[in-house]
């Protein structure tokens, strides 16, 4: 184990480019450095397990032949370097061929969580402006009601099902084109990802994720999560969303470590046979997923007791009772991780880095980044003084975020980039996250944007306004709940509120839906208008305490 110190002195960018990337600041490819380049004969880089128990394993090569495939078919559409191309997808080959066909093509890939209702893929294809969606035909229907779609290419199944007229057949396209395509040079600069994050007053806003952030995601890999040559790897979390995508598909693939995908539902029995029968041995994934784990006792005790060597955690902070139940009931260290769609994992105890670990703490920063606490004015706070969490700019050279991508945003102040959460440093240098210090929900791992909920649910004509919290929840962090001034023709009652939860839960998300309602004659709001959802929010906090005290 390598001491912490060490891997921050003489660290510079360069030198991690030269020691994680193949190719140079002036010519990368993203296919070339998570394919080609480890495509050895008989290299696995998927292992794919069905929900049914089918099982199958896909090679470098084999992924390499078929992504040149979907690129010369991008290439046939007119989709030129640094055009979107988004993917609704489950977890499956398609998907990564998709992914690495989009690279090799200089190309930027677009996740589409599959979760997502028409509502929420209309915004993102029309901010992005992508000029292929890849879908499956359990998912194509979502496309029909969205607006301005682009081409559609779908993964029908047996005898063409989920093929709609006008569609391009995935595998049919494929087969036409050969099995060799030149990667297109791009500069390190140049995007590679198109992603979006929830916010608090308006739509979700996408961001461009620059080639150079590669480096950054195969540092954490090899620093934070310790993966191993001789590991078997799995991250429960969907590539739709960010740690899914940088770190169970670019972190390892970059690495040339096969990734681990289970096309199904998480269940606490499919985890546990993911786990014996692919050996894994490092495991990264969310709290609540580790909380449902917990909660089967010794059903997940008894058979995985052993079996992994470090288990990561991101998402959301983890309790101190899951990182002793891991310690006491299945021998292995957990460690949580602290990161943004717009950074990535920044913040963190480190399995592959020696350093003090403090029970609760989110950890050290990340080798290549210098993280901070500071007051309203940007300035950096002592030990046991609350703040923002912050990234000293000057001294972060593998911090890649650059600001949204056609938004404005004012989370770039006096050399520093501010997180908007709130977090306090520790006397041994490691910091402490407090909470959230913007709206935005955190429910079972997943960030929840008000605004999103809100809008959807205004759409249903008994809606007149809504405002949309996190409610504390001992599973799920927060569960989302929504409260809802109701149109005077319309009666409160719990079958109206069901058709409101179902209502956005088919718009919006399958994660995303309000759990709870409760029906207002007004909302609190500032003399401008503005709905103030911290007061709903410290409302639910005293309903809490006074049941408790009851």
């Amino acid at each position: 184990m390598r001491d912490y110190a060490q891997a921050f002195d003489g660290f510079s960018y360069d030198d991690a480019v030269a020691r994680q990337l193949h190719g140079s600041q002036e010519a990368m490819n993203a296919c070339v450095e998570c394919c080609d380049r480890h495509a050895l004969p008989g290299r696995i880089a998927l292992f794919w397990e069905g929900r049914d128990g089918n099982s199958r394993s896909w090679t470098f090569t084999e992924l390499q032949a078929l992504s040149a495939q979907f690129a010369g078919f991008l290439k046939a559409q007119g989709v030129q370097p640094g055009d979107r191309v988004a993917g609704l997808l489950p977890r499956n080959a398609e998907l990564l061929v998709t992914i690495l066909g989009t690279w090799r093509a200089g190309a930027v890939y677009q996740p589409l969580f599959t979760a997502f209702g028409p509502k929420a893929i209309e915004h993102r294809l029309n901010a992005s402006g992508a000029k292929v969606v890849v879908t499956d035909g359990a998912n194509r229907p979502k496309l029909d009601d969205v607006d301005g779609c682009p081409a559609i290419v779908t993964v029908a199944g047996d005898k063409g099902r989920g093929l709609v007229r006008g569609d391009f057949s995935f595998w049919a396209e494929l087969e036409r084109q050969p099995a060799s395509f030149e990667p297109v040079p791009r500069r390190g600069d140049d995007p590679f990802l198109m992603m979006f994050t929830s916010g608090t007053t308006g739509p979700a806003k996408p961001l461009l994720v620059p080639l150079k952030a590669i480096a950054a995601f195969a540092g954490y890999m090899s620093d934070a999560v310790d993966l191993r040559a001789e590991d078997a790897f799995w991250n429960l979390a969907d590539p739709g969303w960010a740690y899914g995508l940088y770190y169970a598909v670019t972190g390892p693939l970059a690495l040339g470590h096969p990734t681990t995908f289970y096309d199904g539902p998480f269940t606490v029995e499919s985890t546990c046979r993911v786990i014996r029968k692919y050996g894994i041995t490092n495991l990264a994934g969310s709290p609540t997923a580790y909380r449902l784990l917990i909660a089967a006792g010794e059903a997940v005790s008894g058979p995985l007791r052993g079996r992994l060597r470090a288990v990561s955690s991101a998402g959301e902070p983890l309790n101190p009772e899951v990182i002793r139940w891991f310690a006491s009931e299945l021998g292995v260290t957990i460690h949580d991780h602290y990161g943004q769609t717009e950074l990535g994992m920044v913040l963190c105890n480190h399995h592959a880095l020696a350093h003090p670990v403090r029970m609760g703490a989110a950890g050290f920063a990340s080798p290549g980044h210098r993280v901070v606490v500071v007051d309203d004015e940007q300035r950096e706070l002592p030990p046991g003084r609350p703040g923002t969490l912050a990234l000293d700019l000057k001294r972060s050279p593998m911090c890649w975020f650059g600001g949204y991508h056609g938004t404005p945003t004012s989370g770039f102040a006096g050399g520093y980039y501010l997180t908007g959460d709130s977090a306090e440093l520790n006397d041994d240098g490691s910091i402490s996250f407090i909470g959230r210090a913007d709206d935005v929900i955190t429910t079972s791992g997943y960030r929840v944007g008000p605004f999103d909920v809100e809008s959807a649910l205004i759409e249903h004509p008994a809606v007149v306004e809504a405002a949309v919290i996190g409610k504390p929840d001992p599973e799920r962090t927060e569960l989302i709940k929504a409260f809802v001034v109701l149109d005077p023709q319309y009666r409160a009652a719990p079958e109206l509120a069901e058709a409101l939860r179902q209502h956005v839960r088919k718009r919006l998300a399958a994660h995303a839906y309000p759990r709870e309602i409760e029906f207002v004659v007004e909302l609190p709001k500032t003399p401008s208008g503005k709905v103030q959802r911290f007061i709903l929010r410290n409302q639910e906090v005293a309903r809490a305490r006074e049941a408790a005290a009851a």
